[in-house]
C-alpha cells in the first residue's frame, strides 16, 4: 500500500518563551514492511542539530527554537510504500537486548488482574504466539475503546480497573500483562490508515510488540483487534508511552502551553 503522511503539531504559548529544545522520533522505521519514498520533517524557524539512531534502530533528530517565540510548529510530509508482514518486524536492526524490555516502568507496571491475564492466556495456549494473541484478545475484550476517560499518565493497571481507554492503554496494558509473564514487550508509536472510502483522516496510533523466540519482535494491536499490516507506518519504540513519543522538549519561559495536533493519511492510487 502506497501511504501519504500530514502530520502538523502546534505548540502555543500565552506569553513568549525564550527557546525551545525539542528531540523528534519522527521518522519511519527501515524493515522489510515499509519503504520510505519521500519523508520530510521540519520545525518553523528552528535549527535543526544533530541526528543519531538509537540502540532501538529509531532515528532521533534534534531542533532549537530561538525566542522569543509564541509557538513552535512541526511539520512532517511524506509517503511510504508499506508490506502486510503479519506483524512481524523483519529486517529491522537494532543493538537492545529484548531482555532490557521486560523492565517495568510506572505506567506498565503489572497489578494482580493483569498478572492473571497472563497466567490465563499462556495456561490455555499452544505456545509462545497463541498466548501472545490470547493476551491481545483479553486486552481488548477488557479494556473498551473510549476516549476521553484516560489521559496521558494513566496506568496499564487503571485503565484496567476502567475498563475504558484508548490505544494507549490497550498497548500499555499488554505490555504490563506480557512483562509479567516474562516476555519482553515494548511500546510502539506510529499511524494508522484506516480510512474504508480512501479521505485523509485523523491517524497517529500506537501498540505493542512482543519479543517470541523464532520469530523476534512481533507486533500486536488491541484496539484494533489485529497485528500491524500494511495499514500501519511504524515509527519509533520504548519503554511506555513517554519514552516511545515522537516528539519530546521543553520549552524555556513562564508561558502556559496549549497543543494542537492534526495527522492526516491518505491512500495513494497504485
Amino acid at each position: 500500500m502506497l501511504l501519504t503522511v500530514q502530520h502538523k503539531t502546534i505548540y502555543r504559548y500565552d506569553m513568549p518563551m525564550r527557546s525551545a529544545v525539542q528531540s523528534l522520533r519522527l521518522f519511519p522505521s527501515r524493515f522489510e514492511g515499509q519503504h520510505v519514498l519521500s519523508w520530510q520533517v521540519e520545525v518553523a524557524n528552528g535549527l535543526r542539530g544533530a541526528s543519531f539512531r538509537d540502540g532501538a534502530g529509531d532515528k532521533v533528530e534534534g531542533w532549537s527554537v530561538r525566542g522569543p517565540l509564541n509557538e513552535v510548529v512541526v511539520t512532517v510530509e511524506g509517503q511510504v510504500e508499506t508490506a502486510d508482514l503479519a506483524g512481524v518486524l523483519r529486517g529491522h536492526r537494532e543493538m537492545i537486548a529484548p531482555e532490557a524490555y521486560l523492565r517495568d516502568t510506572a505506567a506498565t507496571e503489572a497489578d494482580h488482574a493483569l498478572r492473571q491475564i497472563g497466567a490465563d492466556a499462556l495456561a490455555g495456549s499452544g505456545g509462545a504466539l497463541d498466548a501472545a494473541h490470547r493476551m491481545a484478545a483479553a486486552i481488548a475484550e477488557a479494556i473498551a475503546y473510549r476516549p476521553g476517560v484516560t489521559h496521558a499518565h494513566t496506568t496499564a493497571a487503571e485503565a484496567l480497573a476502567l475498563a475504558e481507554g484508548v490505544c494507549q492503554d490497550h498497548a500499555h496494558a499488554l505490555i504490563a500483562t506480557a512483562r509479567a509473564q516474562g516476555i519482553p514487550a515494548r511500546y510502539v508509536s506510529g499511524y494508522l490508515y484506516a480510512s474504508e472510502d480512501g479521505t485523509p483522516h485523523e491517524a497517529a496510533h500506537a501498540w505493542a510488540e512482543l519479543y517470541l523466540d523464532g520469530l523476534g519482535w512481533v507486533g500486536f494491536d488491541p484496539a484494533n483487534r489485529c497485528c500491524p499490516d500494511e495499514r500501519y507506518i511504524r515509527l519509533g519504540s520504548g519503554m511506555d508511552a513517554r519514552d516511545a513519543a515522537p516528539i519530546r522538549g521543553i520549552a524555556l519561559g513562564a508561558g502556559q502551553e496549549n497543543l494542537d495536533v492534526t495527522v492526516a493519511l491518505a491512500a495513494v492510487q497504485q
